[in-house]
């Protein structure tokens, strides 16, 4: 008699299972409820189908829909693969490629025939048809490891070359394992190939849970080389409620979208001219200036000292810091002397020296540290840029104000002793806390480790976690309040990091703040001090931003508050806007008063109906207007119109002027 499996459950208890079992027999052994509601398993940690048989004796934890990321993922994956086989039960001969799961959803890249050509928008509906067939047809999703040779022979016979490319990269003796949609081999079961994990058949997905969204062009492997796909998107999750609130967060971004709302509030173009560069308008910059002058106060006051470094280095400087190895693709580089040349020759000579325009500002900081002896006395040494940076982003992956080439960052470095590290990171966290409450967000703390490639020791490493660890406790920070999370593989190849995710107006989540403990850009740079010892000793730098860059925090800005800025940020404050001509030299002395208060304001005498006029300044997301007519004129009153709200109020001039000037002071100087 074979020997029994011991399966050992969250509670502590042990179930004794045949060979053989899965964790579908484990859940019905324990109740009917649960069999019903357990849709995979850990097993030992790892994500499995339900019906996958035990290796042997195993921890096991079973996942239900209460497990949402769990659950999110197993349903987005399997909407993935009823996509493709919709796809190719309704167009014959198109080829699959991949297909994963993202954020908020899934998709598929297909090859099409070409009596088909590329798919459009006009494909999805009959194609979520034949989803939802599949889907009530509830077809067993079975797992079958199979060999290299195997998987080659298939995807060959079946005319899927590019599968059969794929395959054919594998390595030996790793186990590949595929899916099939109904009995396996059955000349109508369809088949993948996946790691999976997937759910036990199409029927446990819910199919009013989906949506397809968009198609687009997406190469093979993403190489620009290979053969153009289609990419068809969809959004996928566990309830038609849940769908609804995402279809809902999305209509409420394309009203948001900063690109949108940017034009038509004169703050900023872009252009083919400049590709990934901002043109900021009067109105735009404003923004920016008060953004930059509360951050100048916040840095002031936090003990940091201000400093400006050169847009363009030398090539050697950034070899030496580790950043030509791996930013070099991402670099814009010149050659430091062009040769004469005639106008149809080489633009660069072979041996000429290089150049580049700075991606980021760490290395020039750490030159400025170097000039002079420093002292342990001398530490923290907090130096602070707003610095210009240029990276040379893909085309195709700019996008308005949020991934651009040039962007200016917030950017400081913290020189420190290793004693002081926990100190600095502390105080740095408590800033950053008070800067984003002043804006109103709420944020969440990750913990990025060290990733596969790097430099530095092991032992280093283990150093400048615990230490991130260790801050972030003594700010009281690593809580589930604050959605305390270690994402393994995240960090920077120099430094592990803390990120400070931002959560907006409609639940989306930015990645802004940051900071970073990093031993190694000191040793590559020969940074040193002279410690109590009267040693050299090299400083830990700390890498830090809160707005992460002055472009993307301000395009999040515009979309978190859907345009309508806080006062003290608003480019223009107030209009004073007349009902009647005779009202035109008392607007003049209310628009006077008011920018002697400090206020940005402006008029408006245009010969039109007052309606038009409020909806035009509504439509511009101007915060107030100030209205007057024949009447007020005669009282000195104005009839505040606050944007958002139904009722006006009747003020005195001197009252509506107390009242816009609290709220357009910034709220570090109230």
């Amino acid at each position: 008699m074979s020997a029994m499996l011991k399966i050992s459950l969250p509670d502590g208890s042990v179930r004794e299972m045949p060979q053989g079992s899965t964790p579908a027999d484990v859940a019905a052994a324990i109740g009917p409820g649960l069999a019903k509601a357990a849709i995979a398993a850990r097993v030992d940690g790892e994500l499995r189908d339900i019906n996958r048989p035990f290796d042997g004796d195993a921890q096991l934890a079973l996942v239900t829909v209460r497990d949402e990321a769990d659950a999110l993922e197993l349903a987005r994956h399997d909407f993935a693969h009823v996509l493709a086989e919709a796809v190719q039960a309704l167009f014959p001969g198109t080829q699959i490629t991949f297909g994963p799961a993202t954020d908020d959803g899934f998709y598929y890249d297909f090859a099409p025939t070409k009596e088909h050509g590329p798919f459009t928008d006009e494909d999805l509906p009959a194609i979520e048809a034949e989803m939802r067939r599949i889907i009530a047809a509830d077809k067993p999703l079975v797992r079958e490891v199979w060999s290299r040779d195997q998987l080659i022979s298939r995807w060959q016979g079946e005319g899927e070359t590019f599968k059969a490319e794929w395959a054919a990269e594998l390595p030996e003796g790793e186990e590949l394992t595929v899916y099939w949609s109904g009995l396996p081999h059955h000349p109508a079961a369809w088949l993948d190939m996946c790691r999976g994990p997937h759910l036990a058949s199409t029927g446990k997905l819910d199919p009013n849970a989906f949506k397809l969204t968009r198609v687009s062009g997406a190469y093979w492997r993403g190489d620009q080389n290979n053969a153009m796909l289609s990419r068809i998107y969809g959004t996928g999750w566990l309830n038609k409620k849940q769908l609804d609130a995402h279809l809902e967060r999305l209509e409420q971004a394309l009203l948001r979208d900063h690109r949108k709302l940017g034009q038509e509030m004169d703050l900023f173009h872009l252009q083919q001219e400049a590709h990934g560069s901002v043109f900021w308008h009067p109105k735009g910059y404003l923004i920016w200036r008060e953004l930059e002058a509360y951050m100048r106060r916040a840095i002031d006051d936090a003990g940091y000292r201000e400093v400006k470094t050169p847009q363009v280095m030398d090539a050697r400087q950034w070899e030496q810091s580790g950043h030509w190895g791996k930013y070099r693709e991402n670099m814009f580089v010149i050659p430091d002397e062009v040769p004469n040349i005639e106008d149809d020759g080489p633009l660069v000579s072979a041996g000429a020296d290089w150049m580049a325009l700075k991606p980021m500002n760490c290395p020039a900081h750490v030159l400025i540290f170097k000039q002079g002896i420093k002292s342990y006395r001398d530490l923290p040494l907090r130096i602070y840029e707003n610095g210009c940076c240029h990276r040379n982003e893909p085309h195709g992956a700019l996008h308005g104000l949020m991934r651009v080439r040039q962007f200016t960052q917030d950017d400081a470095h913290i020189f420190c002793r290793e004693d002081q590290i926990v100190d600095e990171v502390r105080k740095f966290c408590a800033l950053a806390d008070r800067i984003y409450a002043e804006f109103g967000f709420t944020y969440s703390i990750k913990l990025a480790l060290r990733p596969d490639q790097r430099f530095g020791t092991d032992a280093m490493w283990d150093q400048a976690e615990a230490e991130l660890r260790d801050a972030v406790a003594a700010a009281g920070l690593n809580t589930p309040e604050y959605g305390w999370e270690e994402l393994p593989g995240e960090g920077a190849f120099y430094a592990p990091k803390l990120e400070w995710h931002l959560t907006d107006a409609i639940g989306r989540t930015w990645q802004v703040g940051t900071i970073q403990s990093d031993r190694v850009l000191p040793e590559r740079l020969d940074a040193t001090y002279i410690g109590e010892d009267g040693e050299r000793h090299r400083p830990v730098m700390l890498h830090r931003a809160i707005f992460g860059s002055y472009e993307r925090f301000i395009g999040i800005l515009i979309e978190h508050f859907a345009g309508k800025m806080p006062l003290w940020l608003a480019p223009v404050q107030a209009v004073v806007a007349t009902i009647v001509s005779d009202a035109d030299d008392y607007a003049r002395e209310v628009e006077a008063k008011l920018k002697a208060a400090g206020i940005r304001v402006e008029t408006d005498l245009r010969n039109e109906k007052i309606n038009y006029k409020v909806r035009e300044h509504s439509h511009a997301k101007v915060p107030h207007l100030l209205v007057v007519g024949k009447r007020e004129a005669e009282e000195g009153t104005v009839a505040l119109r606050t944007l958002g709200e139904q009722q006006q109020q009747f003020l005195s001039l001197d009252e509506a002027i107390a009242k816009l000037k609290a709220g357009a002071t910034a709220p570090d100087l109230r």
